[in-house]
């Protein structure tokens, strides 16, 4: 026999459940007024008004002054997220670089870090001691009374999201890494920690807050020394049995290529990756990507051949990418997105050998949110839970008290 639910239960509910749906707006839609809240939303004015001023009490939204008029010819408030009351610390593990952002409500960037891995230098524990390094950086630059939801990471290899597992970074070296454990004991915290797939991230990213908005079916496309993808079908990430798909960089274009990495030949990111482009340029020694592609815009002719191979190559996966997927919209995130600016006309010419139907109706852009995509898809894992519950996450995080690592 089911226990009946009582009216005090219900309306805490039913209030949880509003502050949730408000909340999710504004920090996907940002500033808001009143007046549109209550359309939206169907509830009354004052309900309205008592959930977003619950929400500013929590420091996650703030109010400012009236704008335009409301429905009863009142003006109308406008709502916006804070970011600077409750944040997530983003971070990227790159092969040539590693990223911490710290993100707040409404997916603001608030501060960043960066740096530069040499080659070959990947070892768990010196990742692992640059990552915790830039974390702290970014905790004691936190204001005074800021709370930390979390910790969101993104990796450049395959993920096990359930249990913080980096099951396999082939340009990294990884295997079987437990990043979200040995963070934890690194920084000391209890915070939750969340890791995703560098490519899925960056898809979601672009899809909330980048190019992508509003679009269903989309690639995203992105890498350095390696190439990740991340890919919606109707809106909802394509994860696969496992949580695995999108591992596009290792799609085989040249059955007697380049050796990659993965112990496999021809591999996509053997082809379109910034090495490749150094391999397929005969670039000088020393040289970096940046190097090549000035290089090439300037019209030097020793890089001609080898970006016309490149570009020949990114079209080519982006054509069966079209013909599996027959999705709206391909992004070029990372250092992809340089290499496809730089090399467009031999990408696109490539890509009318893919079947005719689906390349008409799709569009290629190159990644809105820059070099931060993936921190800011890596920051939505984090702010997930507050997405869901406000009252119970900062319940559990001890808000409003400061929460560090």
């Amino acid at each position: 026999m089911t226990r009946p639910v009582s009216p005090a239960t219900t309306q805490d509910d039913v209030r949880r459940h509003n502050l949730s749906r408000l909340l999710r707006h504004l920090h996907v839609e940002g500033a808001t007024s009143r007046a549109d809240l209550t359309a939206m939303t169907g509830l009354n004015r004052s309900t309205v008004k008592a959930l977003t001023e619950d929400l500013v009490s929590m420091s996650l939204l703030r109010e400012t002054a009236p704008v335009g008029r409301g429905g009863a010819g009142r003006p109308s408030i406008t709502v916006e997220p804070e970011p600077d009351g409750v944040y997530v610390l983003a971070l990227d593990v790159g092969v040539e670089h590693m990223t911490a952002v710290r993100i707040g409500v409404g997916g603001v960037v608030l501060d960043r870090r960066e740096l530069q891995q040499s080659v070959s230098d990947y070892s768990v524990k010196r990742t692992l001691t640059r990552l915790v390094r830039l974390a702290r950086q970014l905790f004691e630059g936190a204001p005074k009374g800021g709370v930390c939801l979390g910790i969101g990471v993104g990796v450049c290899g395959v993920v096990s999201a359930e249990d913080g597992l980096v099951r396999f970074a082939p340009n990294l070296g990884w295997v079987d890494v437990p990043l979200r454990d040995l963070l934890a004991e690194r920084l000391g915290t209890s915070l939750p920690i969340d890791l995703g797939n560098d490519g899925d991230l960056g898809a979601v990213a672009e899809n909330l807050r980048g190019v992508a908005r509003g679009v269903l079916d989309l690639v995203y496309v992105s890498g350095e020394v390696g190439i990740g993808g991340g890919i919606l079908l109707d809106g909802r990430p394509l994860r696969g049995t496992g949580g695995y798909a999108g591992e596009i960089g290792h799609m085989c274009v040249d059955p007697r290529g380049r050796l990659c990495r993965c112990g496999r030949r021809g591999c996509w990111e053997t082809e379109i990756s910034d090495q490749a482009v150094l391999l397929s340029t005969g670039a000088p020694a020393g040289s970096s990507l940046t190097d090549v592609l000035q290089a090439h815009a300037a019209g030097a002719r020793w890089t001609q051949a080898g970006m016309r191979r490149v570009g020949r190559f990114l079209g080519l996966g982006v054509g069966n990418l079209v013909n599996v997927f027959n999705p709206e919209l391909i992004v070029f995130g990372g250092a992809v997105r340089h290499i496809y600016t730089d090399t467009e006309p031999y990408v696109r010419e490539a890509l009318e050998t893919s079947l005719r139907a689906p390349a008409e109706q799709v569009r290629l852009e190159v990644a809105g949110l820059g070099d931060d995509s993936v921190a800011v898809g890596a920051a939505e894992l984090g702010f997930a839970r507050l997405l869901d519950d406000p009252v119970g996450t900062l319940s559990r995080l001890g808000a409003p008290a400061l929460v560090r690592a």
